[in-house]
């Protein structure tokens, strides 16, 4: 939804000194603590390019109110993930239809400034992670000829280096295959189709992580790559990982100690050790969720984990000790989460992007018990089939 300000038809002539006065009171009187970036699959107009709704989050209430100039266009068709650099002042948009990622200058009130794009090795890119100098992006099939949604083939994985400027260099070189993608195959099978569904680059950017389904064994792995200045290598000999029967989401603690994935079809959450790159299942794994769990976060102080549970349009949070979850409780979100996201400015405030509700809930987590509140007016109003959401603190809060 596009928020409309009228102008007064009446003109008042003040001083300059007011207006500086003026605008350091109105700016003091938002109390932003964060800006969320919330993308649209579905936008209208002639280019039919998805768009991005800017919230500002109020500090006291957590009431979320679109920017003026919100939203703005994602440039490209089908957005569906993002990630923010790690100075907060850029945002990177994947449109999976035109196989891009969009990068936005972040302004200080928080708008979009587009600045560069690039494409991706592969076909249909999906998810993306950002940490420290280094992006990488799953792709849904691998850049061959043979490869299209009639005749899929396995998907792949790409890493960018990250300016200074947050410009995206040219993506790394696989050595081993003269490509510039690392395929996702499970030997001894080669020719099964396994399709990415999320990526994590673990905190300190030395293991990547990749949840994935293969289509034709129905079965779900992840698979482990080490990373050296943005170039990858096989875990484990290159054998992915067991996880479940359909991962769908992917998650590290902020110490890159404990690693966690959401199965779908089996409504619940894999939690591991990662030892040197390798994963070793968490005692009492796997943790029961809700139905269709399709995204899970962990809060700055590694504290709790929320998990948004996309058929029953639900939250549910869990104690996180030792790595082990201990479930506190559910609450109900608008119709279909499918992505989620704690703002980083207060470790306060939990978003989700509610696909089927063209909205965006927001809650106060609770410090101590974990539990849930909803903020002031939630659910907010978004654009059509909301993918993915994204914060930053706001640099210049009062």
């Amino acid at each position: 939804m596009r928020m409309k300000f009228n102008k007064s038809g009446q003109l008042l002539l003040v001083s300059a000194a007011s207006i500086v006065a003026a605008g350091a009171l109105s700016a003091c009187a938002t109390l932003t603590v964060d800006f969320v970036y919330v993308t649209s699959a579905t936008a209208a107009g002639p280019n039919n390019y998805g768009e991005v709704d800017v919230f500002e989050v109020n500090s006291e209430s957590g009431h979320m109110r679109q920017i003026p100039t919100s939203p703005f266009p994602s440039g490209g068709r089908n957005p569906v993930a993002e990630a923010v650099s790690s100075d907060h002042a850029n945002l990177y948009v994947v449109n999976q239809d035109d196989n891009t990622i969009v990068q936005f200058i972040i302004g200080n009130d928080g708008k979009l400034y587009p600045h560069n794009t690039v494409n991706t090795p592969g076909i249909f890119p999906l998810a993306v992670s950002i940490t420290g100098s280094n992006l990488y992006v799953a792709d849904t099939f691998q850049p061959l000829a043979t490869c299209s949604p009639a005749a899929p083939c396995s998907g792949s994985v790409a890493s960018f280096p990250v300016g200074t400027n947050g410009n995206l260099g040219s993506p790394a070189v696989n050595s081993a295959l003269s490509t510039t993608y690392w395929p996702l195959t499970v030997p001894g099978s080669p020719n099964n189709v396994v399709a990415p569904t999320a990526i994590n680059a673990v905190p300190g950017g030395a293991n990547v992580f990749v949840a994935a389904y293969d289509t034709t064994a129905r079965t779900g792995y992840v698979f482990g790559f080490a990373s050296s200045g943005g170039v990858l290598t096989p875990l484990n000999g290159g054998v992915p990982f067991p996880a479940g029967t359909h991962p769908s989401a992917i998650a590290s603690d902020p110490s890159g100690t404990y690693l966690y994935v959401t199965d779908l079809v089996q409504g619940n959450i894999l939690g591991f050790t990662i030892n040197s790159g390798n994963l070793t299942p968490l005692s009492g794994s796997p943790y029961p969720a809700g139905g269709q769990p399709s995204a899970i976060t962990i809060d700055a102080a590694g504290k709790f984990a929320v998990v948004a549970n996309s058929q029953d349009s639900t939250l549910t949070t869990y104690a996180a000790s030792g790595g082990s979850l201990t479930h506190i409780g559910t609450f109900a979100t608008g119709l279909q989460p499918v992505a989620i996201g704690i703002d980083p400015s207060l470790n306060q405030y939990v978003y989700t992007a509610n696909f089927l509700g063209n909205t965006v809930s927001g809650f106060q987590l609770d410090p101590n018990a974990g539990t849930l509140l909803n903020t002031q007016f939630s659910p907010f109003k978004s654009n059509t089939e909301p993918t993915a959401v994204a914060a930053i603190p706001h640099r210049g809060n009062s």
